[in-house]
Formats: structure tokens, C-alpha cells, sequence
């Protein structure tokens, strides 16, 4: 049965947001816990770097292999521990309680400055919940460390699946009660969005400086139904700027 249509339900429909790295700046809260640890010779901004994106790597691995979904944490533990090693960090420099210190520091993050009044002007209009991998329970800490406030959370623990899997936003709208031409995705992540757009989704860029490091934006600014600038730390740009977008329309 085809979903009601999203004038009937007083809403124009849903926006769907990627959360770390799109609403969040994980970059600055990850370091800053690293920073709090025993003192070593690395280079903690770069650490932090090649932490998110091995994690990306293993989470695109295992998906084409077709691997079940992973707690979110038990992935960046096992990314942590092997970055640590080749980093000459032995368990008794950063022991167990560190590790774990870090791990759950991905729990605990700091919105970009145009997230949360971006996210309230879009509620006038829309349905705005997250949709991300990780743990329901991730994202329901980020949501309480930060005031994110979403109407709902998807999470891929919650929908059994794993984004870019086009049957994890099929079943987001499913579980919305509207059609994907009724539903915006919004992500810091090229590989989401295209995911979204083959199910008939309309998709937002949203360019942030810790995200897509080796993306060409040149075709990214035109891929996608809109591109939004989210690197200025501006109230005016980032999810802010995409509420005044669709406030036009797109």
C-alpha cells in the first residue's frame, strides 16, 4: 500500500539527517579526550584523523562483504587497538581503562554551531529525525551530550541494517509512513547520499571540514539536489542553511 501522502499528515514531509561528522563536530570532543590521556610523541589531531577513517573503511568492508551489523563500539575498539599498536602504543602506556575511556568518548560529542537552530526551524515544517549507523544507544548519548533534538532516532542496530544499504532507508520511510520522493537525506557523506538518491530520496550536501577528505567537490557540488556550506562555523550556514534551502524549496 503506498504510504499517505505527507499533507495529510500537517508536515511536508521528513528530513533525514547522518548524525557524527553532519550534525556533530567529533573531531574537536575526540581529541580533546585524547588530550586527557598519559602523554605520548603522536600527533593526537592526526590520530584522531586515521581513527574516523579506518572506522569508515571497516564499516564499508564489512558491508560489502556482507557482514552482519557490529556494535558500533566493538568496531572502534578494534580499529583503536590497531592503530595504537602500529603507533608504538602498548597496553602499558594506554591500558585497558584508557582504551575504554576513549572508545566511549565517541558517545559523548559537541554539536556544530548551526545544528541544533537548524534542526528547530526544519521541525516547523518537517518530520527531522536521524539516521546513522552505529547503536541506538550512541545515539541517544549524542543526542543527550549534545541537545540534538530530533523527533525520532534510526539507528542501524534498531533497523537491522547497515547504511549504504539501500533497504535501510526504504525501511526509514516505511517506518515514517511516506513515499521516498516525501524524504530529504542530509549528510557530510557522499557515499550516503548516493545511496539515498537510488531510492528516489531527494539528497543535501552539507560540506564540513572534518568529512569527505577525499571527495572531489567539485562533482559533489552538483551531484546532489543541493550542495549547503557547512566549513564557516556560521549560525547561518551548515543545518541552518538547510532549513532556509528547503524554506524555498529544492
Amino acid at each position: 500500500m503506498e504510504a499517505v501522502a505527507s499533507h495529510k499528515q500537517g508536515t511536508k514531509g521528513a528530513v533525514c539527517f547522518d548524525l557524527m561528522g553532519t550534525c556533530t563536530d567529533w573531531k574537536s570532543s575526540i581529541v580533546a579526550s585524547l588530550e586527557q590521556q598519559p602523554a605520548t610523541n603522536v600527533d593526537l589531531p592526526s590520530l584522531a584523523a586515521a581513527w574516523r577513517s579506518v572506522f569508515f573503511q571497516e564499516i564499508h568492508r564489512r558491508f560489502e562483504q556482507g557482514d552482519p551489523t557490529e556494535d558500533i563500539d566493538i568496531t572502534h575498539r578494534r580499529v583503536l587497538d590497531a592503530l595504537l599498536d602500529e603507533a608504538g602504543i602498548s597496553f602499558a602506556i594506554w591500558g585497558e581503562d584508557v582504551r575504554q575511556i576513549l572508545v566511549n568518548s565517541w558517545h559523548n560529542q559537541t554539536a556544530w554551531p548551526d545544528s541544533i537552530r537548524g534542526i528547530n526551524l526544519l521541525k516547523q515544517d518537517y518530520f527531522v529525525v536521524a539516521l546513522a549507523n552505529g547503536t541506538t544507544r550512541l545515539q541517544m548519548d549524542i543526542v543527550k551530550s549534545t541537545g540534538l533534538p530530533f523527533h525520532s532516532l534510526f539507528s542501524s542496530q534498531l533497523l537491522n541494517l547497515t547504511k549504504p544499504d539501500p533497504r535501510m532507508y526504504l525501511k526509514a520511510v516505511e517506518l515514517l509512513d511516506l513515499n521516498p520522493s516525501d524524504c530529504i537525506m542530509v549528510a557530510a557523506h557522499a557515499y550516503d547520499l548516493r545511496a539515498a538518491a537510488k531510492i528516489g530520496m531527494k539528497t543535501v550536501y552539507v560540506d564540513r571540514k572534518t568529512e569527505d577528505l577525499d571527495e572531489d567537490m567539485n562533482r559533489v557540488r552538483t551531484e546532489f539536489d543541493a550542495f549547503v556550506d557547512g566549513t564557516t562555523n556560521s549560525l547561518a550556514g551548515g543545518i541552518a542553511g538547510v532549513a532556509a534551502l528547503l524554506k524555498k524549496g529544492i
